[in-house]
C-alpha cells in the first residue's frame, strides 16, 4: 500500500530506531568517549541491546511494514555476529592447574562460609579481592588447610599450592589494591598480578565517572609492561567489562578466560542477578581451555573460575 501524499510511510520510526541500533553495534567505536566517557557504559552494556529487538519487532509487525521488519533484520543479524559465539560452550576438558578469582565484599558477613565455598573449587591459585582488617585473618584460617603459601597486602591477597617467591604490593593507588607474585608451578614459573580498580558510578551531572579507574588502571599496564612476564595471569575486579574500551591496554595483552573458554557471558555482579562480567581472569602466555562463574557467596560478586594450559 502506497503511502497518501504527505503522509509519512508505515514503520518509519521503528526503521529508524533498527538502523541506529544496528549503527551502534556495527560501530560502537564511533561513540565518544566522551562527554562523560559514553563510549565506555555503551560498551559495557551493548550485549543488553538484544532487549530492544523483541520491542521494535513487535512494533513493526503491529505497523505491518515490510521496510520496519527488514531494517529489524539488520541489528539482529549484527548481534549474533558480535554475540553469538559467546553463547557457544567453548570449553574443553584439559588444563594444567585451576585458578578461581573472587572480590569478597569487605562487608561480607560469612567469610567462613565463603572460604569454604571457594575451597570446593579445588584450586591451584586463588586470588581475593577487597579484603578487610576484620575479615582477612578469617580468610586466613580457613585457607590454610588447603593453601601452604599465600601472601596478601591491603585489600588483596593470593593463595597458592605451589611456593611464591618476589610477592611484593603494586602501588596503583594510595592504598594496596594490587599485588604480583611468582608461583613455582609444575610447568615452570608463572607471574601472578590480582588487582581491584577503584569502582564508577553513573551520575546524572557527570555521566560514567571512570577517571580513578582509569588512572589505576595506567599504573597497572605501565607496571605489567615493564616486567614483561613471559606467562602471566591477571585477575581481579576491574570494575570494567572486557569490551569497555578503556580496559583495552591490558586486553590487547592478555586473553580474557570467559572469551577464550567459557559459555555465555559470565556476568558476575551483582550477584543476585548479575548483568556485567567485572570480575576478570586474563591469560598471558598460556590459554584458557575452561571457565565458569562458581555458585554465589555472601558477597554482592560471583567468583569466577577457569583451567589454564601452557
Amino acid at each position: 500500500m502506497t503511502a497518501a501524499p504527505g503522509k509519512r510511510p508505515r514503520g518509519t520510526l521503528t526503521t529508524a530506531c533498527a538502523v541506529l541500533l544496528a549503527a551502534v553495534l556495527a560501530r560502537p567505536e564511533l561513540i565518544p568517549t566522551a562527554p562523560g566517557h559514553l563510549g565506555s557504559l555503551t560498551d559495557t552494556l551493548l550485549p543488553w541491546t538484544v532487549l530492544a529487538l523483541p520491542a521494535l519487532l513487535a512494533a513493526a509487525l503491529l505497523r505491518r511494514s515490510r521496510a520496519a521488519l527488514a531494517a529489524v533484520a539488520l541489528p539482529l543479524v549484527l548481534w549474533l555476529t558480535a554475540f553469538g559465539g559467546t553463547l557457544t560452550d567453548k570449553s574443553a576438558p584439559d588444563g594444567d592447574l585451576t585458578v578461581v578469582s573472587h572480590n569478597v565484599n569487605q562487608d561480607n558477613p560469612d567469610p567462613q562460609g565463603t572460604a569454604r565455598g571457594l575451597l570446593a573449587a579445588h584450586a591451584d591459585i586463588l586470588a581475593l579481592e577487597e579484603l578487610s582488617p576484620e575479615t582477612a585473618p578469617a580468610y586466613e584460617r580457613a585457607l590454610a588447610p588447603a593453601y601452604r603459601h599465600h601472601f596478601h597486602q591491603g585489600t588483596v591477597g593470593i593463595w597458592s599450592v605451589y611456593p611464591l617467591h618476589d610477592a611484593r604490593s603494586l602501588p596503583i593507588m594510595p592504598w594496596s589494591r594490587a599485588l604480583r607474585a611468582t608461583a613455582d608451578t609444575p610447568h615452570g614459573p608463572l607471574t601472578v598480578y590480582v588487582a581491584h580498580l577503584p569502582s564508577v558510578r553513573v551520575t546524572p551531572t557527570a555521566g560514567f565517572t571512570t577517571a580513578a579507574r582509569d588512572e589505576a588502571l595506567r599504573r597497572l599496564t605501565n607496571r605489567i609492561r615493564a616486567e614483561n612476564a613471559p606467562r602471566s595471569l591477571l585477575l581481579g575486579d576491574f570494575n570494567g567489562t572486557a569490551d569497555d574500551r578503556a580496559l583495552r591496554p591490558l586486553t590487547s595483552r592478555f586473553t580474557s578466560a570467559q572469551a577464550t573458554a567459557g559459555a555465555g557471558f559470565g556476568f558476575t555482579w551483582p550477584s543476585g542477578f548479575p548483568v556485567v562480567r567485572i570480575d576478570q581472569i586474563l591469560v598471558e602466555g598460556g590459554r584458557a581451555t575452561s571457565a565458569w562463574t562458581l555458585p554465589a557467596t555472601r558477597s554482592d560478586h560471583l567468583p569466577v573460575a577457569a583451567t589454564i594450559t601452557f
